[in-house]
């Protein structure tokens, strides 16, 4: 037996009980009624009378108190079963009451005609709709164009079928916002088993949608992330083949020769070609970082005047920055570009001027801050909010600004990685982006990062101890890259500048070269990743036999990859691909200088 067919049931059993109760009071009151008229009028009642004697005036007299009595009991158990009813129905009422207010769910009562016969208080908390807004609309003009087609199908077969479906649609907010809900509905029958009502049950699921896009955007850089991932090595040795020849070529031309414009304009390309690379790397969270711990503050007030000069007189910038609120951990440079390219976003949306502010505060959220975003785990964060008073955004455009060439700039004035470049270097330094915007108000950004306890990180000693530094004209190089031009190329670029140098394809030549050589190698210039041995290998089995020699690590891969290689703990001197010449050259002079020996590299754990 189902439960409405018991609750059908039991409220039978009440109507047949009420109905008994009803017809004896009835009863003994019309037989109260005869015995009074009996006693009151001196005429024989026929009824009264059998054969020739006459009750006694006493006897009847008995009869009537008796039948009082017993009214007087019917009336009482009467009113008992009503205070019972009444006292179950204010259970009730109160229950329902109860459920029907704390709900976080909207519960709907729909007539068949589509008008509202219910609507429970969640729609005030909800959607701002008072009882008295909501009565009397129909149930579809609050919905979605765009969804209100598919609500009407879903109503129309939940008439024909009795069962409703599950919809997901959009329903207005009173101020403007779409609230993204999921709907059942089931209906109710009258006795002859017409459909009379629609009962609806909406869940608020805008969270969930959030979290389903959040999934699917960090499914499509992850996608696209590998794709950049494993062309950025080769990418990085090939542009820095074209870098570093045209540079050398530069240094042989005259002022006035006249490839030398050409020339520059190849160096441009490449060197945009390799900022395109970073971006790539930067927005699908695999770029190289050398994350420090840094005062957000300091890190916004350094980049003012730049921000002042980027965004024109036409905009005015405010920065609030409370004192105390925090030390941070990321690179500095790539906090940098997010606060540039977020100011670049903000200018592009205020082109006849506005107001740009950028402040910082400290936040703290517990399992219980009705604030804190679900994905977002509680904790201490430095929240950063950049907002500007522009044209604001519709929300199918917020759905999508972190996606990797999504842009609704004029084509040639946008590449689509500004906003995917923020977003991968805030997940990437173990942070969250959040967006507010509203369609001609503006639109503020939300950047929350860990706070971190330690103080401003400085070198460590202990990872560079005091060696022998050797002069330049003397200092012997080993250098060890599988791509051949780029080898080759480094090569030159070392001796030119005076260094003596040793070459090999790869970590097993480079042990041979090491054992062979009886002069003093100083300084190690290796690939990270190379066919066999890595560098990271190679760096350590030649810590043994020669203790003294330094390491600088050159590589165009990823961090996560470097990072299975043992290659980004602190203090691990890196020479990120592609490089020019100036870079290469002042990169090895520091390894010289202030690196570290191998043998206290090898006491390094990997990671």
């Amino acid at each position: 037996m189902t439960r409405s067919k018991r609750t059908k049931d039991t409220s039978s059993d009440v109507e047949r009980r009420q109905w008994w109760l009803s017809f004896s009071t009835v009863v003994l009151s019309l037989i109260l009624t005869l015995g009074i008229l009996a006693l009151a009028l001196p005429l024989p009642l026929p009824l009264a009378f059998k054969g020739e004697e006459i009750l006694d005036q006493r006897i009847l007299v008995d009869a009537l108190v008796g039948l009082v009595c017993l009214f007087d009991l019917s009336i009482l158990f009467q009113q008992f079963e009503i205070y019972r009813v009444r006292k179950q129905i204010r259970e009730q009422e109160e229950l329902f009451k109860l459920i029907s207010e704390n709900a976080a769910d909207l519960i709907a009562v729909v007539n068949i005609d589509g008008t509202r016969a219910y609507n429970s208080p969640s729609y005030r908390k909800l959607l701002g709709y008072s009882p008295e807004e909501l009565r009397g609309t129909l149930a579809f003009e609050q919905i979605h164009p765009e969804d209100r087609a598919k609500v009407i199908a879903a109503a129309e077969e939940a008439k024909t079928s009795g069962v409703g479906r599950r919809v997901e649609y959009r329903m207005r907010h009173k101020d403007g916002n779409w609230i993204a809900l999921e709907s059942t509905a089931s209906v109710v029958r009258d006795s002859q088993g017409q459909i009379q009502k629609f009962v609806i049950v909406n869940r608020d699921i805008t969270e969930r949608k959030q979290l389903e896009q959040q999934l699917r955007l960090a499914q499509k850089i992850e996608a696209i992330g590998r794709l950049s991932g494993g062309i950025a090595h080769d990418f990085n040795n090939l542009l820095g083949v074209i870098i570093g020849y045209t540079e050398a070529a530069q240094k042989r031309m005259e002022p006035g020769d006249r490839f030398r414009e050409a020339n520059e304009e190849i160096q441009r390309a490449a060197r945009r070609a390799a900022s395109l690379t970073q971006q790539l790397l930067a927005f699908s969270r695999k770029q190289v970082l050398e994350p420090k711990v840094l005062d957000l503050n300091a890190v916004v007030r350094d980049v003012e005047k730049m921000l002042v000069r980027l965004i024109g007189a036409h905009i005015a910038l405010a920065l609030v920055l409370p004192e105390s609120v925090g030390m941070v951990k990321a690179d500095r440079t790539q906090l940098e570009q997010v606060i540039l390219n977020l100011a670049l976003n903000a200018r592009d949306a205020m082109p006849e001027g506005g107001r740009l502010v950028m402040e910082t505060s400290s936040v703290a959220f517990d399992e219980r801050s009705a604030a804190r975003p679900r994905y977002m785990p509680p904790g201490h964060y430095v929240l950063l909010k950049v907002s500007d008073t522009g044209c604001g955004m519709k929300p199918e455009v917020e759905a999508h600004i972190f996606e990797p060439f999504f842009t609704t700039k004029e084509k040639g004035k946008g590449t689509g990685l500004g906003l995917a470049t923020v977003y991968g270097v805030i997940k990437q330094s173990g942070g969250y982006i959040l967006v507010e915007s509203q369609l001609g108000k503006g639109t503020a950004f939300k950047i929350y990062l860990p706070l971190v306890a330690s103080a401003l990180e400085t070198a460590d000693a202990e990872l560079r101890p005091p060696a022998r530094v050797p002069e330049k004209h003397e200092a012997a190089v080993l250098l060890v890259e599988d791509e051949a031009s780029l080898r080759k190329l480094t090569r030159e670029v070392l001796e030119e500048t005076g260094y003596r140098v040793f070459e090999a394809a790869d970590a097993l030549e480079a042990l041979e070269v090491a054992k062979r050589s009886e002069i003093e190698i100083d300084l190690l210039l290796t690939d990270v990743i190379m066919p066999g041995m890595s560098g990271r290998a190679l760096a350590d089995a030649l810590s043994t036999a020669r203790p003294d020699t330094r390491v600088l690590f050159m590589s165009g891969y990823t961090d996560g990859e470097m990072a299975k290689h043992g290659i980004l703990n602190a203090g691990t001197a890196i020479l990120h691909k592609p490089f020019t010449q100036d870079e290469l050259i002042r990169r090895v002079e520091e390894a010289l200088e202030c690196g570290g020996p191998l043998a206290a590299f090898e006491k390094r754990p990997q990671s």
